[in-house]
């Protein structure tokens, strides 16, 4: 990868194939333009995260993750993990609203994660606000999936199949609440997205950084836009030939608050990524190996692993044979 100066603009209503093909497989991250979601809706799924923020604890603390064996709910600030390391950030997961599916035996545990949202009674809105965001960015999400593996030269409705019946949609609303008392600037570490692509929303204030030749390059609020990256799915889907890459959040300075909504447009639990054909195949430098962080073409074995180091206290809670270490 070449030192990146800014992402890449990539305008959805007037798309420049060529344009969307190099940056998805040079950059794994570009700024999206024209996807038809307005500045109203923008405004209002932030109004609606901070209200959720501004609620007292209690109200928060009543749909704390830790009451959900499916990994939902709210998380208390410094209680989330990157890399071992505490995010000093906190926010509440939303993803399709299921009935619990508990494993049956020799069924895989991945089936933890499908289940029912936790609401909190105080904010009643919340529940039609996000519900509708992920309607809306699932079909945003869709059309540009499509237009990128024609980029690329494949089948635009090889993976179709994959996104059937309960796809794992999942939003978090975070907020990050400046820097942490110790000094710690560490708001997500770095990490990669688990699934296929990632629509995320922000405010004015900045912290995003995205990898670049071995640094970190800081990106810039776009009014309007939505900053995507390409997800772990995608890189085992192209063979490395389009690559998952790591990004974080450093917190803002001294108290200052900034919040954002990622969107993952991911496949249903249990699909299995099989290898796209495109003419790049044969060149393709292949899947990063990494000891630490395997990648699954099965997506829900992907997913599984990235709440269980995330989330260590839920798993000590619900689900103690799934712990790591």
């Amino acid at each position: 990868m070449s030192q990146l100066t800014s992402l890449p603009v990539i305008d959805l209503s007037a798309l420049d194939r060529d344009a969307l093909h190099r940056a998805a497989r040079d950059v794994g991250f570009f700024q999206l333009v024209g996807h038809g979601i307005t500045p109203a809706e923008q405004a209002r799924l932030l109004a609606t995260a901070r209200a959720f923020f501004a609620l007292p604890e209690p109200d928060r603390h009543l749909i704390d993750n830790l009451n959900s064996p499916h990994f939902r709910g709210y998380t208390r600030i410094g209680t989330e993990h990157t890399q071992g390391r505490r995010d000093w950030r906190d926010q509440l997961d939303i993803s399709n609203e299921l009935p619990p599916h508990v494993p049956a035996t020799g069924e895989p545990a991945y089936w933890w994660l499908e289940g029912p949202n936790q609401w909190p009674p105080a904010l009643p809105a919340l529940r039609e606000v996000t519900l509708d965001w992920m309607a809306r960015l699932s079909s945003v999400a869709h059309r540009l999936l499509h237009e990128l593996l024609d980029a690329i030269g494949g089948p635009e409705d090889f993976y179709d199949d994959a996104f059937s019946g309960n796809p794992r949609n999942h939003l978090k609303l975070i907020r990050y609440p400046g820097r942490a008392p110790q000094g710690d600037d560490q708001g997500v570490g770095v990490h990669k997205d688990y699934g296929f692509l990632t629509l995320l929303l922000t405010d004015e204030v900045p912290g995003l950084q995205v990898e670049s030749a071995g640094g970190f390059i800081d990106v810039p609020h776009l009014p309007g836009a939505f900053v995507v990256n390409l997800g772990e799915l995608l890189e085992v889907a192209t063979n490395g030939y389009l690559k998952a890459t790591n990004h974080r959040v450093v917190s803002p300075p001294g108290a200052r608050e900034r919040y954002s909504a990622p969107f993952f447009y991911n496949p249903r639990l249990d699909a299995h990524i099989s290898p796209l054909p495109f003419p790049g195949a044969s060149a393709a430098a292949g899947v990063t190996d990494d000891p630490v962080n395997p990648l699954y073409a099965e997506f829900g074995w992907n997913e599984l692993k990235g709440w269980v180091r995330a989330h260590p206290e839920v798993v000590k809670k619900h689900h103690p044979e799934l712990a790591i270490g």
